[in-house]
């Protein structure tokens, strides 16, 4: 099934600076990810045991906000995610959403031109989840307020990625 909506990495000027300071202004500090399987913003994919990766406190909206002139105030929030430590390919390409295991929770928050949340879902990734989310952001942009969309998981509030207006 193909994706109607793209989901996207974090941006590769952001990372670049994800790498040296941190949202949070802590200095990144990688390691070598002995297990595998955290979610990399950087290139929407789990991680293979091995690589070099960081966890790094990162601030979406407060980016996204910077270059749209928008006054999120008190809706700015940051939150940690795994990046690769060093620059990598980014994402690959494909049909799907990342990170998109069925029965997983997610919330689909949605954000108006100020920055301000405007609502959002609770969203069960279904078998089919392309649909499923495909379905959820057809909802979010039914609302003209809507300019973009996080979907972030529910057990850690972590960002996975941004979807814009189409």
């Amino acid at each position: 099934m193909t994706t109607t909506y793209l989901a996207r990495p974090i941006a590769p000027t952001a990372l670049k600076q994800l790498r040296d300071t941190d949202d949070a202004g802590r200095p990144c500090t990688a390691y070598a990810d002995s297990e595998g399987g955290a979610p990399l913003r950087c290139c929407l994919r789990l991680s293979a045991a091995g690589e070099r990766i960081a966890l790094v406190s990162y601030a979406p909206l407060r980016r996204w906000a910077a270059e749209h002139w928008a006054k999120p105030g008190a809706y700015d929030e940051q939150g940690p995610v795994f990046i690769h430590a060093e620059e990598c390919e980014g994402p690959e390409g494909g049909d799907g959403y990342p990170f998109a295991r069925s029965g997983a929770l997610r919330t689909v928050r949605r954000y108006s031109a100020d920055g301000h949340i405007t609502g959002g879902r609770l969203l069960e990734i279904p078998e089919d989840a392309t649909a499923g989310f495909d379905a959820a952001f057809a909802e979010a942009f039914a609302d003209p307020e809507v300019a973009l969309v996080h979907v972030r998981a529910v057990e850690y509030g972590c960002f996975h990625f941004e979807v814009r207006r189409p």
